[in-house]
């Protein structure tokens, strides 16, 4: 379900997009190369109404797509981040210095003692 409405948000925005770009603005867009043919058909004036109503629909369905998207990602699936998952194993394994350094210094030979007298 979650990969259906994710491929569904992404048609929604590609759609969306080329919607926007079909409006005319002060520059005149892309309304002037695509939509002259729905001005002929439509009228002058309801081309831009049904775009804009278009828009706005399309902006609706998908904002409420993605807040619905939201409900349905699968939480019964624990994920970590790889730094989680490396923490954990520090505290599960302590770290315990290596056996030469818990060793005792040796103790002084008897040449050390001649030369220090």
């Amino acid at each position: 379900m979650f990969t259906f409405l994710i491929i569904l948000i992404t048609l929604i925005a590609i759609l969306l997009v080329l919607v926007v770009l079909l409006q005319s603005g002060r520059g005149g867009g892309l309304a002037g190369i695509a939509a002259g043919g729905a001005q002929q058909v439509l009228g002058a004036r309801q081309a831009p109404d049904i775009l804009e109503k278009t828009t706005w629909t399309l902006a609706v369905i998908f904002i409420v797509l993605c807040i619905l998207t939201n409900f349905t990602i699968d939480t019964t699936e624990r994920r970590e981040s790889i730094i989680q998952q490396r923490a954990q194993q520090e505290e599960v394994q302590p770290t315990v210095p290596p056996a030469e350094q818990q060793a005792t210094p040796p103790a002084p030979s008897g040449n050390q003692q001649n030369e220090q007298n």
